[in-house]
C-alpha cells in the first residue's frame, strides 16, 4: 500500500488554516490513509455541522481537526468535545463499528492553529493544540494497534457514507431469503456506499469547468446530484442549476438532492436557489422553464420551440443545436445568471448547448458536465473542451484540463450492471461475435476510434494487443466490475436472450413473467421496466401487453405518455413502467425486459444506432435482463450472445484498422428519414433495371458505353 495520504479537498470557511494543514500533512512520511477537508457534513438538532477536516488512517484511527484561523483559540476544549461527541454519535449508527457500547475505532481531536507561534502557552492538558511544527509529534502519539484492514475499510465507508442516498424509492418488504426481491435488497444495501473516486468527484469542486466521464451505471447522475446538494449546503446563497437531456430524470434529481440536504444539513433544499431544470424549456411557469428558454429571456433573443426550430434549422436532429447557436450569435455575453451549472448526459447535447451554459455563468464559470463515453457507442461522443468552448481574444483556449485529475474525473467502476450484463451489452452493441455478411471483411458494426478507450472504461487486455489491426481479447476485472453484482444469482439467470414464434407468443410469455415477478419473486412494480426499442411503434406494440396485464389486475403506464413528461416511475400508485428507448436513458431497475429485440438487428445503414439502442436497453438493468423477440433477426442476436457466453464473457476480436473503421462508419451510418426514402427509391429503381436486363426487355447494349463501364467497374472492383 502507498505510504502516503490521499487528500480530498472540499469546502470550508477556513482557507488559510486548511492550506497549512494540507501542506503539513503532505510532508509527513510513513503515514497512510484518507484526508477530507470540509467533509463530512452532519445534521444535528441545531442545524448542519461541517467538520473542518478529518483523517482516517489504518494506523491512527479517526482524527478530527478543529482548524483555527487567526490568533484566537476561543473555547477550543469545548469545540473538541462537541466535535468528538457528534461524530461518535453518527458512527455508532453503523453497527459493524460498535462492540457493546464501545466504538471499535479510536477517535481523536487535534486543534490546528498555524497563525499562533507559542501554542504551548495556550494549550490545555488532554486537548492537543498544535501548529505546523507540532503536528507530526501529536499524530505520533496516536496508535490504532488492534485495527484490521476490514475495520479500516468499514470506518472509511462510514465517514464517506451517504448511506440512505442510494436506497430504493420506498421500503422493501421481503419474506423469503432466496426471492428476487430479497436479492435486490442485499444488492442495494451493498451499493449504498459510494466508492472513493465518486466521493472525491462529489466533494472536490474546481473554479472553472469540470468534466466527469464514465460508463452507464458508474454513478454520474448520483455524483452530479450530490455535488449540487453539497454545494448548496455549503453556499446557500449561490444560484445552482442542474440540467439534463432525458426529462424523466427530473424526479430522480429532485429526490437525491432533497435526501442529501436533509441527511447532511437537517434542512430541505431551498428550491428557489437550486433548480432542477429542463434543457430546452418553454413559456408556462417554473415547471416548464429551461436553460435555453431562460437564456433567451435574459438576453432578449428570439426563442424557438421544437417545431419552429425543426423547420428553421433542418429537421428534428439539428433543431436544438440550431436554436442554441442562433441564441449565442444574437446575444452579448451578459447573461450571468448562475454560480454553478451541472449538466448530465452531455453526450446527447450539441457542444453549442454547453457553450450556452458557459455563457450563463458568473466568473469563475463553474460548469460541471457529465457524460457517458459509450451511450453513443461510436466513441466520438463529445469533442475536447478546447474545441467545445473555443478561444479567448488572444487565441488561447478558454478551457483546458491538462493533467488535472480534479478537472477531468473518470469513474471506472460500474455499480449498476454486473460483468455479464455489461459485457453482453458491449458484445452486441459492437457486433463483436456477429457473423461477417457475405463479402464483408468483418461482422463488427462499429468500434472506438481510440483503442485506449477500452482501458479507460475498465477493460483489461487478457491476450493479444490493444491496437488497430491487431487481435485482442478484453475482459472486465473485479476491480471495475465488483464481484458481488453477479454473485447473487446463477450467471445464466442474469442475462437471457429468448426467441418466440411470433409477437403474440412473446407477449403472452411476458405477461406471465411479470405476474410471476410480482406474486412469487417479491419484486415491486417499480423493480420492473419493459423497454421497446423502436420509439415510433412503442405505443402500438405495448398496447396489447398492457391490456392483458390490466385484465390480470396489474397496473402499468407508458412513461411520458400516460404520465407527465418528467415522470418515469409512478409514485402515486404501484405501476409497472413501459417505455420507449429514449425515455429509458438514465433510469434503472432490477428486472429489465427488452421486447421486439429483433428490431435492433438488420444490416446496412442505421444498424449502428439500432445496436446502440440495444446497448442502452440492456444497461438499464441492476440485476436481471431478458432480451426477447421473434423471427430470423432475433435468432442472429441469440447466436451472437451464445458465442459470448461460450467464451465466458470476454471480447475476442481483431481491432479494425483506420481504413476498415471508416468503412464501418459509412456502411452502418445513420440516415435521416429523407435520405432513407431516397435510398429506398434508388434501390427499387436499380431492382427495376436489373429485372429488365434479366427478362430481356433491356439489353446491356442498350446502355451507353460510359454507363456500362461504370457498372462493370463498381460490380467488379468493389466487394
Amino acid at each position: 500500500m502507498n505510504e502516503r495520504l490521499n487528500i480530498t479537498r472540499g469546502v470550508n470557511k477556513k482557507p488559510v488554516a486548511t492550506d497549512a494543514l494540507e501542506q503539513s500533512l503532505e510532508s509527513l512520511r510513513g503515514i497512510q490513509g484518507e484526508v477530507f477537508t470540509g467533509y463530512p457534513l452532519i445534521a444535528t438538532p441545531d442545524g448542519k455541522y461541517s467538520i473542518d477536516a478529518a483523517l482516517v488512517s489504518p494506523s491512527k484511527g479517526i482524527v478530527l481537526f478543529d482548524l483555527i484561523e487567526g490568533p484566537d483559540v476561543g473555547e477550543y476544549e469545548e469545540r473538541q468535545d462537541d466535535l468528538a461527541n457528534k461524530i461518535e454519535a453518527r458512527l455508532k449508527l453503523h453497527r459493524e463499528l460498535v462492540k457493546g457500547r464501545q466504538l471499535l475505532v479510536p477517535l481523536s481531536v487535534i486543534s490546528f492553529a498555524p497563525g499562533i507561534n507559542n501554542v504551548a502557552a495556550l494549550a490545555v492538558d488532554n486537548y492537543p493544540l498544535v501548529n505546523e511544527h507540532g503536528l507530526a509529534a501529536a499524530l505520533n502519539e496516536l496508535n490504532w494497534t488492534d485495527g484490521s484492514d476490514d475495520l479500516y475499510r468499514m470506518t472509511l465507508s462510514a465517514i464517506e457514507s451517504l448511506s440512505s442516498i442510494r436506497k430504493s424509492r420506498s421500503k422493501r418488504e421481503v419474506y423469503r431469503e432466496d426471492s428476487r426481491g430479497s436479492k435486490l435488497k442485499r444488492l442495494e444495501d451493498s451499493i449504498a456506499t459510494l466508492d472513493h473516486r465518486q466521493n472525491k468527484a462529489v466533494i472536490e469542486t474546481v473554479d472553472g469547468v469540470q468534466r466527469i466521464r464514465g460508463l452507464a451505471g458508474s454513478g454520474k447522475t448520483i455524483v452530479l446530484a450530490l455535488k449540487a446538494a453539497y454545494l448548496h449546503t455549503q453556499y446557500p446563497d449561490w444560484r445552482i442549476a442542474v440540467t439534463f437531456h432525458t426529462r424523466s430524470l427530473k424526479g430522480q434529481f429532485r429526490r437525491l438532492i432533497n435526501n442529501f440536504c436533509i441527511e447532511q444539513s437537517g434542512e430541505e433544499p431551498d428550491w428557489t436557489k437550486i433548480r432542477v431544470i429542463n434543457a430546452w424549456g418553454a413559456p408556462g411557469g417554473d415547471a416548464r422553464d429551461g436553460i435555453y428558454y431562460e437564456y433567451c429571456r435574459a438576453t432578449g433573443t428570439d426563442f424557438f420551440d421544437f417545431r419552429s426550430a425543426s423547420s428553421r434549422f433542418g429537421g428534428s436532429e439539428r433543431a436544438f443545436d440550431g436554436a442554441c447557436q442562433a441564441a449565442l450569435a444574437n446575444a452579448s455575453d451578459a447573461a450571468h445568471i448562475y454560480d454553478v451549472i451541472l449538466a448530465d448526459e452531455a453526450q446527447d447535447f450539441a457542444p453549442s448547448f454547453l457553450r450556452l451554459c458557459y455563457s450563463m455563468l458568473k466568473p469563475p464559470k463553474r460548469l460541471v458536465y457529465a457524460y457517458d463515453e459509450l451511450q453513443n457507442l461510436s466513441g466520438t461522443s463529445l469533442p475536447p473542451p478546447e474545441e467545445i468552448f473555443g478561444n479567448d481574444k488572444t487565441g488561447r483556449p478558454l478551457v483546458t484540463f491538462g493533467d488535472d485529475r480534479r478537472r477531468d474525473v473518470i469513474l471506472q467502476k460500474c455499480y449498476r450492471n454486473s460483468r455479464p450484463v455489461l459485457v453482453s451489452a458491449h458484445g452486441l452493441g459492437f457486433g463483436i461475435y456477429r457473423d461477417a455478411p457475405q463479402g464483408a471483411p468483418t461482422g463488427l458494426v462499429q468500434m472506438f476510434d481510440y483503442p485506449a478507450l477500452w482501458e479507460e472504461i475498465g477493460y483489461k487486455v487478457k491476450h493479444g494487443q490493444l491496437a488497430k489491426g491487431q487481435h485482442t481479447v478484453l475482459e472486465r476485472t473485479t476491480e471495475t466490475s465488483p464481484k458481488f453484482l453477479e454473485e447473487h444469482s446463477d450467471i445464466s439467470d442474469l442475462v437471457q436472450f429468448i426467441k418466440f414464434d411470433d409477437e403474440e407468443q412473446q407477449n403472452a410469455w411476458l405477461v406471465q413473467q411479470i405476474q410471476h415477478n410480482l406474486t412469487e419473486d417479491e419484486l415491486r412494480h417499480d423493480d420492473i421496466i419493459v423497454i421497446h426499442s423502436d420509439p415510433r411503434t412503442a405505443r402500438g406494440s405495448t398496447g396489447p401487453i398492457r391490456k392483458k396485464l390490466f385484465e390480470a389486475g396489474v397496473q402499468t403506464h407508458l412513461a411520458g405518455v400516460d404520465t407527465d413528461a418528467d415522470v418515469f416511475f409512478r409514485t402515486d400508485t404501484p405501476s409497472v413502467t413501459f417505455t420507449g428507448i429514449y425515455r429509458a436513458k438514465g433510469n434503472e431497475a432490477g428486472m429489465v425486459y427488452v421486447i421486439n429485440a429483433q428490431d435492433c438487428n438488420g444490416s446496412g445503414p442505421g444498424l449502428a444506432s439500432l445496436r446502440n439502442r440495444l446497448f442502452t436497453a440492456i444497461t438499464r438493468s441492476k440485476a436481471w435482463v431478458r432480451v426477447i423477440g421473434y423471427g430470423p433477426q432475433m435468432q442472429e442476436l441469440i447466436d451472437e450472445f451464445s458465442a459470448l457466453t461460450k467464451r465466458d464473457f470476454v471480447l475476442d476480436f481483431t481491432y479494425p484498422d483506420d481504413a476498415l473503421l471508416s468503412k464501418l462508419r459509412i456502411v452502418h451510418r445513420d440516415l435521416s428519414p429523407q435520405e432513407r426514402q431516397r435510398l429506398e427509391r434508388r434501390k427499387s429503381q436499380l431492382a427495376d433495371l436489373l429485372g429488365d436486363l434479366e427478362s430481356g426487355e433491356l439489353h446491356p447494349e442498350d446502355l451507353d458505353e460510359v454507363t456500362r463501364e461504370k457498372l462493370r467497374r463498381f460490380l467488379g472492383g468493389n466487394e
